[in-house]
């Protein structure tokens, strides 16, 4: 997904809102400015209240996470780049949204199969209990679309588009990481964890697919077989899961209180899978050189 700067706009608009580094502040002004005013909606909507229900909270921070990457994002492909939105379209959600959400949950159902085999996860029981929707609008929708939107969507794409998408993968699996390093119970290895495991397995599928509804799936799946399913902390936020579990040994391969996103055995097969895919993208050509 290229987008051309209009041939005929003077050479200072070119770097003051078309080049790449404007473009991204634009957006992440954009951002701070919707995410304000949402911020303020849902608090004048009392969602926010200790008295409110775990529900209200979730769809509190859902709007947060959500609706201003959305807003912003539209606004920059639209109105800034002038383009179609080609990377969410509808028409891609029963092809690559539903592949991301298969390939999420089975990817970290591997996950806990090795560990449970390294004795590592165990199940002690049951939770018919479990609040598990708020979890699935945070966590899941919540995380999977807003994040996506940010990181592959801007920062990926447009990195790659002055720099190249080897540099484009670097800075995005990095500012990844380090946007989970303020989670509860987060350590420099998780945050190191999550930035190649995740950042580079994200950012490669985008380069594979370049449709957003491929990431958004599979970091939503992950997410909610994590928390609401098997019953894991999802990057050091508690989980009220399915299923009640506990994982013992050493840190580095339960992942300990960070969940099992700090774990050597999601970071090796994650790792397994981000190499199958980087092999397919330079076979197709997918990857940018830089300008």
């Amino acid at each position: 997904i290229a987008f051309a700067t209009p041939p005929d706009v003077p050479g200072w608009l070119r770097w003051l809102v078309f080049s790449p580094a404007a473009r991204i502040v634009f957006f992440a002004a954009m951002l701070l400015g919707f995410g304000f005013l949402v911020e303020v909606l849902v608090v004048s909507c009392g969602w926010t209240l200790k008295s409110a229900s775990p529900l209200q909270h979730a769809l509190a921070t859902l709007s947060i996470q959500l609706l201003p990457a959305l807003a912003a994002y539209l606004i920059l492909v639209k109105l800034i780049e002038q383009r179609r939105v080609s990377e969410l379209s509808p028409r891609d959600i029963p092809t690559y949204g539903t592949a991301g959400l298969f390939g999420g949950a089975a990817l970290f159902s591997l996950v806990v199969a090795v560990l449970w085999l390294a004795g590592s996860y165990h199940v002690i029981g049951t939770n018919p209990q479990a609040v598990w929707l708020p979890a699935v609008l945070v966590a899941g929708i919540g995380a999977g679309v807003g994040e996506e939107i940010v990181m592959r969507g801007v920062l990926f794409r447009i990195v790659e588009e002055g720099l190249g998408s080897w540099w484009a993968l670097v800075i995005s699996a990095f500012f990844f990481g380090a946007a989970h390093i303020a989670n509860p119970a987060a350590t420099l290895w998780g945050s190191a964890a999550i930035a190649i495991e995740a950042g580079v397995l994200l950012a490669l599928i985008y380069a594979v697919t370049r449709s957003l509804w491929s990431c958004m799936g599979r970091h939503a799946a992950w997410n909610i077989m994590q928390g609401t399913v098997y019953g894991i902390p999802v990057s050091g936020s508690k989980a009220d899961g399915w299923l009640m579990s506990q994982r013992t040994g050493p840190d580095w391969l339960s992942g300990g209180a960070f969940g099992a996103e700090a774990s050597v055995v999601a970071l090796l097969v994650c790792t397994a899978l981000s190499l199958a895919l980087l092999i397919v993208a330079l076979r197709r050509g997918r990857f940018v050189p830089p300008c």
